[in-house]
């Protein structure tokens, strides 16, 4: 039985295909079409995960798709009217999709198949949008029965809810409805502080250490009524989103001092205590929605999902503090992930198949879900466009080159087997880098990412070696938890005796706080993956071949893309990333390119200046 997910029209379209109960292959439509965070109907992701099932024009069994949007059109409406006069323009804005394309769910979707070639099969099902969330975190996990959180900007009415997997059933108990949003919320704070919403929530969470909590009591005792269950209500009249153009109102610019940040301009104090401040706060709430979820289920493991699940600091604190044993998030929390669990539900829940758990191993398979090319279409790609490379066939020899590169210094993009499914480059498409170098922070994120000097990057290490070089005692290979770097790396710093006085934000990123200073944030913290032998060999092959060289297991992982644009998916995708940037290396499966040897590269300044600002 073939069961296809889809999410599309709304943030992150995707497409995810359950067969039999393996999950066989997931994609977002950005890598291919290139427009990042792409929300129409995914044709190229649907065509891709069929191909890649074997599945035939009359072998789908069922689509189900990640949201109810009738529903979800009646809460759009009644929001209008209850705003009034002041919701007319956006409105107007809104309902043309709406009519064109989001009322027409099942149309677009037999149009589509029809269009690959595939017949609409008789099945069509529709789930709750936070039920998809709630399915893509339990039934892939390597839990028989656990607690279930999901938490986002908004689904139909629920923005957060909590539930109860056991087995091949899921059930949500309690949610919290529109307006009143953990994710919105934090998505204000991100408008305010100048970031883009539905992209900029990862630079506010990684701009919260440079500052201090002192706006946690003024949100706590202005802006939102927090239980102690988690749940909260905002006082709406510091924001607009119900039926404005912006997200906070300026009740909520005078509570904080003035108007919001212009994007692109600099970074002052006030946004880095705005965004420790909210980062306070959206630990508080999860971490009281933990216990409460405990209390509820009595369940010792918890799956999360949701946008705000890829708060990965916020993870942290609850695998640390929290009431459960064991956590799994899923790897694609966001919207993406919904299309693998409408997939899910289909099979479990709709479909009531057995699940068979194995509880040392998940079932999303490192999240290695996407395309992958081989070895002689790479091969006739080079050689037809005249690009010099060098193959290497032997997996330790490649390896040992590889690594020797990254520790001289070099910058190198690795292109491996399958892509990655979700927003974090896993070692497949990744760009890579000395975590040593005190320079490497800087390099990548001003001469290859293209973006703000303070963001961070995230080590890569390997799972045998994680707990000797972090202060983590479970396996994090999402790069979903950040955890403290290990003491005995820890190197002391000027700012660390007077943190009140340093502001500046340049100086601050260059610090040495530790032995590894490139992949260790200002509070000596580090977004942690580590690298499993069995999910990703050639990248596992990596680490090993670099630790025996420098004594280090651990290297600089970040997505092999520019800020602006997705992560790359064909090798064409990453040989013009590489040319664009200041990499020095190109690693193509067995194939090894070096910028020296390249022919001259046509630069678009124009397509450099675009990304800079987006």
């Amino acid at each position: 039985m073939n069961v296809l997910g889809i999410s599309a029209f709304y943030h992150d379209a995707a497409a995810a295909l359950v067969s039999d109960g393996r999950i066989v292959a997931a994609a977002q439509e950005e890598r291919f079409t290139r427009r990042k965070h792409d929300e129409r109907f995914p044709r190229n992701a649907i065509e891709y995960c069929l191909h890649a099932g074997g599945v035939a024009g009359a072998g789908i069994d069922a689509v189900v798709y990640y949201d109810k949007p009738i529903t979800t059109f009646v809460r759009i409406l009644r929001t209008y009217f209850r705003a009034g006069p002041a919701g007319l323009r956006t409105f107007y804005s809104a309902m043309p999709l709406w009519m064109k394309e989001k009322l027409w769910i099942p149309y677009q979707i037999e149009r589509g198949l029809r269009d690959l070639g595939y017949r609409m099969p008789r099945d069509l099902f529709f789930t709750e949008h936070h039920e998809s969330h709630a399915a893509s975190a339990f039934f892939p996990s390597p839990f028989r029965s656990a607690a279930v959180m999901t938490f986002d900007g908004v689904g139909e009415w629920a923005t957060s809810s909590i539930g109860l997997g056991r087995d091949n059933r899921l059930e949500l108990l309690e949610q919290m409805n529109f307006p009143h949003s953990i994710g919105l919320l934090y998505s204000a704070f991100t408008s305010y502080c100048g970031f883009r919403v539905n992209s900029g929530e990862y630079k506010l969470m990684g701009l919260a250490p440079y500052g201090e909590p002192r706006y946690v009591n003024t949100i706590l005792d202005n802006v939102i009524d927090l239980r102690p269950d988690g749940s909260f209500r905002m006082d709406m009249r510091y924001f607009d989103f119900l039926g404005g153009t912006t997200m906070t109102s300026r009740r909520f610019h005078a509570l904080f001092g003035g108007p919001p940040r212009l994007p692109e301009s600099e970074l002052t104090s006030r946004e880095m205590d705005l965004a420790r401040s909210i980062q306070a706060v959206i630990e508080e709430i999860v971490l009281r929605m933990a216990r409460h979820a405990h209390a509820l289920t009595g369940e010792r493991a918890a799956c999360l999902a949701g946008g705000v699940a890829l708060n990965c600091v916020s993870n942290g604190r609850l695998l640390r503090e929290g009431p459960f044993e064991r956590l799994w998030v899923q790897p694609a929390a966001g919207d993406a992930g919904g299309a693998l669990g409408a997939a899910l539900y289909g099979w479990y829940q709709i479909a009531d198949n057995p699940r068979v758990v194995d509880e040392h191993h998940d079932a999303m398979g490192g999240a290695y879900l996407g395309p992958s090319y081989p070895d002689d279409e790479v091969e006739a790609y080079l050689r037809h466009q005249g690009y010099p490379y060098q193959r290497i066939d032997d997996r330790e020899q490649w390896a040992d080159h590889i690594a020797r590169a990254v520790a001289a210094g070099r910058v190198v993009g690795l292109f491996t087997d399958r892509m990655e499914f979700g927003p974090r480059a896993l070692g497949h498409r990744s760009i890579i880098g000395d975590p040593r170098s005190p320079a490497m922070q800087s390099i990548m994120n001003l001469k290859i990412k293209y973006r703000e000097s303070f963001r961070p990057f995230a080590p890569s290490v390997l799972a045998e070696r994680a707990s000797e070089w972090f202060e983590l005692d479970t396996v994090s290979p999402y790069m979903m938890i950040v955890a403290p770097v290990h003491e005995r790396l820890h190197r002391p710093t000027a700012s660390d005796a007077c943190r009140q006085e340093v502001r500046d934000l340049r100086s601050w990123v260059n610090e040495v706080r530790s032995d590894i200073p490139a992949v260790t944030h200002v509070d000596r913290s580090a977004r942690i993956q580590t690298v499993d032998e069995h999910q990703s060999p050639a990248y596992h092959a990596v680490l090993r071949a670099f630790e025996a060289l420098t004594g280090c297991p651990v290297i600089i992982n970040t997505s092999f893309n520019v800020r602006g644009e997705p992560i790359v998916c064909t090798p064409a995708d990453a040989y013009r990333c590489f040319m664009r940037t200041e990499m020095d290396h190109l690693v193509l499966g067995p194939f090894v390119l070096d910028k020296s040897d390249q022919p001259p590269w046509s630069s678009d300044d124009r397509w450099q200046e675009d990304h800079v600002l987006d």
